[in-house]
């Protein structure tokens, strides 16, 4: 069987999400190559997945066609001679270059007026019985061949690589300022969607200066991207341990990234790109929710525990607090967090 080609999703969280998917194609076709098509801000999960022959990247923008750049990058794929792809976002512009390369098989959720692009497809699950996302990638598996079906045997929970070089970046910078991987606690203070799935600035830095009290060889390094920077320096500047608390923040790759939550001790994340991260690498975590539904996305792993308050109004998937108080994240106490990680480990 010729190669198979994945159009990965846009974010993070999600991409993670789609390894099972990976693991299945390459457990039911075993001697078909698996290569992704991602943008250069999701493609180091890609690189982290062992299932994958060939990470494409590409400087997609949002809400941009890009029309000339994807002409350009359909011929390059024509050359390769695909098999079938998965379209794994459901625009319309991610469905144009697998319909532009001429793969005959060229499989989606319906979505966006791309009938035709797509030409093997499956209907969108309604917003209020969604599955979880896992399975969402999952059940497209099964429509390249009416023969076949879902490993059974596979277990359907993401699991991710550290790179050895991304490793060796990262114990080096842990080196510059002496810090042993095995008392670092990372932190990941950002969430792209907005304040209500941001646990305040200052729980967080009461967290971390409970922390290197218990232990004064722990350490805390904050971890996001360059959006994140200054929520993480009002953390560091709060917790005012600077040889202790540090930012790191927008200074990191992904590939780095990826390794540092894979040798830190835990991570205390937001509903996230990175609280998935750590799920599929089995950092122990605790991971906290706000608006979003842990049902739908939680961190699937045992080394994780989620803490959700369950009010009445949650969730309520706004981006601001629709009743201006964000009690569902005020009311999760560093005190509970310190405790739930210490049953952890």
């Amino acid at each position: 069987m010729r190669g198979i080609l994945i159009i990965a999703p846009n974010w993070i969280g999600d991409a993670v999400m789609t390894q099972p998917l990976l693991a299945n194609l390459k457990a039911l076709y075993p001697e078909s190559k698996i290569d992704i098509l991602a943008s250069d801000w999701v493609a180091p999960i890609y690189r982290a997945c062992s299932e994958v022959h060939e990470v494409i990247e590409a400087k997609f923008e949002h809400k941009k066609l890009q029309w000339s750049m994807r002409k350009q990058l359909a011929k390059k794929l024509r050359a390769k001679n695909y098999y079938a792809c998965f379209v794994l976002p459901n625009s319309f512009k991610s469905a144009l270059i697998p319909w532009l390369a001429n793969i005959p098989f060229r499989i989606g959720y319906r979505g966006e007026l791309r009938y035709g692009l797509i030409n093997i497809a499956l209907n969108n699950p309604s917003k209020v019985h969604r599955p979880p996302m896992v399975d969402h990638y999952l059940a497209l598996s099964q429509l390249l061949s009416d023969h076949q079906e879902l490993n059974g045997d596979h277990d359907q929970v993401p699991k991710l690589n550290i790179s050895p070089k991304a490793k060796q970046s990262v114990e080096a910078k842990l080196g510059s300022v002496t810090i042993a991987a095995d008392s670092t606690y990372v932190m990941c203070p950002g969430a792209e969607y907005g304040p209500t799935k941001r646990w305040p600035a200052e729980h967080f830095a009461n967290l971390a200066k409970t922390l290197i009290k218990s232990n004064l060889q722990n350490h805390v390094i904050l971890l996001g991207g360059k959006g994140d920077h200054s929520l993480a320096q009002e953390i560091a500047t709060l917790a005012n341990l600077p040889d202790k608390v540090l930012n790191w923040c927008g200074n990191t790759s992904l590939d780095e990234a990826i390794a540092l939550i894979g040798i830190s001790k835990a991570v205390i994340s937001n509903d996230s790109g990175l609280m998935h991260i750590a799920a599929a690498l089995k950092t122990p975590q605790v991971a906290i929710f706000g608006s979003s539904d842990p049902a739908h996305t939680p961190p699937l792993s045992d080394k994780a525990k989620v803490l959700w308050l369950a009010l009445p109004c949650s969730p309520c998937h706004k981006r601001e607090c629709p009743l201006g108080h964000l009690k569902c994240l005020k009311d999760i106490f560093p005190e509970q967090v310190f405790a739930t990680l210490n049953h952890l480990q």
